[in-house]
């Protein structure tokens, strides 16, 4: 897998467009969910996670093999794309937009799966930015703990003392909501 997408890579860096237009369909969904994730909006998660591939293509020539999967360079940029645009809208908390909660037709459902989430939104603004960027990029991207250690810059060490702290809090803080 790491030599197929290494490959890959080498050949969009040679301006191969099927194998970027491969290497977009493998890592689309993940950064999609991560965005969407870190800003809650389902539309804007979108656009940035356009502009997120559209950053990769215009820079994917700088971009070096030193044991860093292409996917944890991708978030990086995602990363800096999320950043970007909480600084632009000079806010700290988006309403999760409900479509991203479920496409299911029942609507009992839907209502619990809202609550849920919106809870679970209200909890991780209690987190660290950097204990929200782990829960963000180990379940809503799905990286591994080697991946957002890449990702983010950190030690694996750090990265799962972090990820431990911030279940913790949450477990702690939807405990505390359940029973109000």
């Amino acid at each position: 897998m790491q030599q197929d997408e290494e490959s890959l890579v080498r050949r969009a860096q040679h301006r191969d467009q099927e194998a970027f237009a491969q290497l977009y369909e493998e890592h689309f969904d993940k950064i999609y969910r991560y965005v969407a994730l870190r800003i809650g909006n389902e539309i804007e998660a979108e656009d940035m996670t356009q502009q997120v591939f559209l950053n990769a293509l215009q820079s994917i020539s700088s971009f070096k093999w030193k044991g860093i999967p292409f996917s944890a360079w991708l978030f990086r940029i995602a990363h800096n794309q999320v950043v970007d645009y909480f600084r632009s809208k000079k806010r700290t908390t988006v309403p999760l937009d409900e479509s991203l909660a479920s496409n299911d037709n029942n609507p009992q459902l839907v209502t619990e799966q809202r609550l849920d989430i919106e809870q679970l939104l209200l909890a991780t603004q209690q987190l660290t930015e950097a204990q929200r960027e782990v829960i963000s990029l180990r379940f809503a991207g799905e990286l591994s703990i080697v991946q957002v250690a890449k990702a983010m810059g950190k030690s694996q060490g750090a990265v799962k003392a972090l990820q431990h702290s911030a279940i913790v809090a949450l477990r702690k803080t939807l405990r505390v909501t359940e029973n109000e």
